[in-house]
């Protein structure tokens, strides 16, 4: 209600205080769109930290951890506390006794039975309860970290999953950008020989079939124009994807293809293969998997040995709060397992069983890991020539588009060699970015088989 008068009497105040408000909110506004620079080693890395693969398996782990919690419980006190009121009756005949007089014979109570009471009870207790010695607690913690462990190696193995598919995804949309980029410039050459055929049809030195080629050239790059801007917008929805962010987070790419490293030394197949048994966490987590098992089999053998703990229960008990009186019970137990029907038994077979096949699975997973890393480096090794051989047929067909055009300028030819020229610069363009994108796949997939994807730069 106060600020249309201050509006009409300090206008210049009430517009500069407005501007400084719109300031503000277009400051936020622009902040908030601030784009994310990634580059192909921190894509891996958010990926494997924020995509729903990863923090699921993080969650499960969490989960594992709080079971060791629960384990850890058997080595504390339990302590409880109950407070009861009511009322029962009793059948004297229950008591197992002939209460009789000693004088007369004659019996107090009908020896077929008579109800006594009700009679009302007050019962305040607490009851405190400790394992002294429990061979099966022991060896069940030791069972729950082993499992937590493996887990968290789990989680680890999640997580170079993920970030090895969003590399490769990242990969893609570099890919991308730089094909959309070859066919804008495919598309200015296609522009340009139609200018060229134009001005030759005009000055009465060319023909309307140069015309008709140029114009057919340029409208079959604006065709793969279409296609390409459409596969850039789908790479960049895929990475979005892969990287766990919602579909308006803005993203910018701090790599180009042509600009990532392409002539790094490689590593020899054994110390690839090495640096992957060392390295991969689903190695790590099918040994932590067989040692959690092999724990879970001790536990159950430790469950026939004896368990030793102390109790006491003290409270105050009547049939009336006026005259409270109190009792208590008190001892050390000592259990000792008999037999149970050999349940232990079965459920020690069970377990050995799965030792058993969590071992047949590592030995799978090692022999997977050393293919992954022989195919990866043979990959690698013929991307890098095959990239080789494309670059120089790529300078081969700028050169062959050069001596064309300069032919069809002079009057000397038709467009057709251009045209056809411009088609074989066109496939070498595609041709030479599917090399560097094979060779930079191979270099991720290298990275994955050795577990070392969140490690790229």
């Amino acid at each position: 209600m106060i600020t249309i008068p201050i509006m009409k009497r300090f206008p210049a105040i009430a517009l500069a205080f407005v501007a400084a408000i719109a300031l503000a909110f277009d400051a936020g506004a622009a902040l908030a769109q601030e784009p994310l620079v990634l580059t192909l080693g921190g894509a891996a890395r958010l990926a494997a930290e924020k995509s729903a693969g990863p923090e699921t398996a993080r969650l499960r782990s969490d989960q594992a951890a709080a079971r060791v919690r629960q384990a850890k419980s058997a080595f504390l006190p339990n302590i409880s506390g109950e407070a009861i009121e009511g009322e029962r009756t009793f059948n004297s005949a229950s008591f197992g006794i002939n209460f009789a007089d000693p004088v007369t014979g004659k019996y107090l109570f009908d020896p077929n039975g008579v109800v006594l009471g009700p009679v009302r009870d007050y019962d305040i207790r607490g009851t405190v309860r400790q394992n002294i010695y429990d061979p099966s607690a022991f060896a069940r913690l030791k069972a729950a970290r082993a499992s937590s462990s493996a887990y968290g190696d789990e989680a680890s193995a999640q997580s170079q999953i993920a970030a090895g598919t969003a590399a490769a995804v990242y990969v893609r949309v570099l890919r991308a950008d730089a094909l959309f980029a070859a066919r804008m410039a495919d598309s200015t050459l296609s522009e340009e020989l139609l200018a060229i055929a134009r001005d030759q049809l005009n000055a009465g030195v060319g023909i309307a079939l140069d015309v008709t080629r140029a114009q057919s050239q340029f409208a079959a790059t604006r065709a793969q124009i279409i296609s390409a801007r459409n596969e850039r917008s789908r790479a960049r929805l895929d990475l979005h994807r892969a990287l766990g962010l919602p579909l308006n987070a803005p993203i910018s790419l701090a790599d180009s293809l042509p600009g990532l490293p392409t002539n790094g030394a490689l590593p020899t197949e054994l110390e690839a293969t090495e640096r992957a048994m060392r390295s991969r966490a689903d190695l790590r987590s099918a040994d932590a998997q067989i040692t959690a098992a092999q724990r879970q089999i001790e536990s159950i053998k430790s469950e026939r040995l004896p368990a030793l703990s102390a109790f006491i229960d003290q409270g105050p008990t009547s049939k009336s709060t006026q005259h409270l009186v109190s009792t208590y019970d008190w001892g050390i137990r000592l259990s000792v397992p008999m037999f149970d029907g050999f349940r232990r038994e079965g459920r020690i077979e069970e377990q050995q069983a799965a030792v058993r096949e969590l071992g047949v699975r590592k030995r799978d997973l090692t022999e997977q890991a050393a293919i992954d890393v022989s195919g990866a480096l043979l990959d690698l090794m013929s991307a890098r020539e095959e990239l080789a051989a494309t670059e120089e047929h790529l300078r081969f067909a700028e050169q062959e588009l050069a001596q064309a055009r300069d032919r069809f300028r002079s009057g000397v030819a038709g467009n057709a060699d251009v045209i056809t020229a411009s088609l074989s610069l066109n496939a070498a363009r595609t041709q030479i970015v599917d090399s560097r994108a094979a060779f930079q796949s191979a270099r991720v997939a290298l990275a994955r088989a050795q577990g070392t994807v969140t490690e790229l730069p």
